[in-house]
């Protein structure tokens, strides 16, 4: 029986560190989860106008770039214990932000904070499972990593609307900000138990430009299908909710359910596509992936029904198919040593040009919603035929691992 126990946890990769991990990862995304989603409403609420929401698209996005390397480079620096306590606290200050004032420019204030967390830690994440567990398991590891951010990707958005339709839009919202300063508190405990090995490492002292030196051909074209793809999906990003629940009539109730089976549909995706992503070429679970980012945009356009709304939402949890890969493949493409700032370069470059998909989805939703989602279906078309065509990724035959 232990045997079989102990089989089960190192096929999934759930050694203590990774455990630690994924514990700290469901708290501090649950309470980001509760709101996230409905951000758009409520600035919509607080008398924000289509421009601003938009905008509030771009500032997510473009935070992302700008933490994500930072990110990197502390979590290479302190180690995956101290950084994490860091990006914790700072979470904690933005949702206090957010709660004091009433106000759309209050929200943005603290968004520099509370959408820190997911992003400046990320890579301090994919680091700690590439070290703890080796490239050979990478793959799984980041899929048990995205596994469990979509447990609160599927249940916050569904208790985030029971607290606006039982509270009210302000109201719910302000309350969902609070529970997610408790649940950082209680990630602290999660991060004090984190054993510190990585932090006794010497890192090498690399300014950002000769970072992106290090970058070979095939992450660089792995970027810019990724950058493509990202514009496909943040282009109607933050008018989804405004589309489900000002069009076609949902309740916030329902909008959650519709992000719980998004999220479930990912979910169920993971484990079985990690286990034939480490021993297959990676090109085409990306490739596959980047289909679905394309096609969702054009299927919920035609959703005008709940019911069509839960298949195009099932078509957006597929688009998690191949994504652990496509972070594997990030980390194999990097140069050893440097994976954590590798991924945070990465991020910022992607997401910093993405960001402004968010100002381009305002102009195209005021010009009209077809407008908006057929524009992100055309850049989807793009990326992924750059990617079929210049696009690799690494088998056990190849040495792309040596940069």
């Amino acid at each position: 029986m232990n045997s079989a126990i102990n089989k089960t946890k190192e096929f999934l990769g759930l050694r203590r560190n990774i455990v630690l991990m994924l514990g700290l990862t469901v708290l501090m995304y649950t309470g980001e989860k509760l709101w996230e989603r409905f951000i758009p409403k409520y600035l919509d609420g607080l008398g924000a106008s289509v421009l601003i929401i938009g905008a509030f698209g771009f500032l997510q996005n473009f935070l992302g770039a700008i933490w994500a390397l930072p990110g990197g480079y502390i979590s290479d620096h302190l180690g995956s214990r101290k950084a994490f306590r860091v990006f914790s606290i700072l979470a904690i200050f933005g949702n206090t932000v957010a709660i004091v004032f009433n106000s759309w420019a209050a929200v943005f204030v603290g968004m520099l904070f509370f959408f820190g967390w997911s992003n400046v830690a990320l890579p301090g994440s994919m680091s700690l499972i590439t070290k703890t567990l080796g490239k050979s398991k990478t793959v799984m590891g980041i899929s048990m990593h995205s596994l469990f951010r979509r447990l609160p990707m599927a249940a916050g958005p569904v208790i985030g609307g029971v607290l606006i339709g039982t509270y009210g839009l302000l109201n719910g919202i302000k309350i969902a900000f609070g529970i997610s300063i408790i649940l950082s508190l209680a990630g602290l405990i999660f991060i004090n138990k984190l054993t510190s090995e990585d932090e006794k490492e010497k890192t090498e002292k690399l300014h950002p430009v000769m970072l992106w030196k290090t970058f070979n051909s095939n992450l660089k074209n792995l970027l810019v299908s990724d950058i493509l793809v990202r514009f496909c999906e943040q282009i109607p990003y933050v008018f989804v909710v405004i589309w489900c629940l000002n069009f076609i009539k949902v309740s916030p109730e329902q909008f959650g359910v519709l992000t719980a089976i998004e999220m479930a549909t990912s979910a169920l995706i993971f484990i079985p596509v990690a286990g034939y992503s480490e021993k297959l070429e990676k090109k085409p679970f990306v490739v596959i992936t980047f289909i679905f980012f394309t096609i969702f945009p054009f299927i919920l356009y035609f959703s005008t029904t709940f019911w069509l709304l839960t298949a195009a939402f099932i078509i957006r949890g597929l688009k998690e198919f191949g994504e652990p890969t496509r972070k594997a493949l990030i980390l194999e493409l990097s140069q050893k040593g440097i994976e954590a700032r590798s991924f945070g370069m990465y991020y910022f470059i992607r997401d910093g040009i993405v960001a402004f998909a968010g100002l381009l989805g305002g102009v195209l939703w005021q010009i009209s919603p077809e407008a908006n989602l057929f524009a992100a279906a055309g850049f989807g078309v793009l990326g992924t035929l750059y990617f079929a065509v210049f696009g690799k990724g690494t088998d056990t035959k190849s040495d792309v691992l040596s940069n």
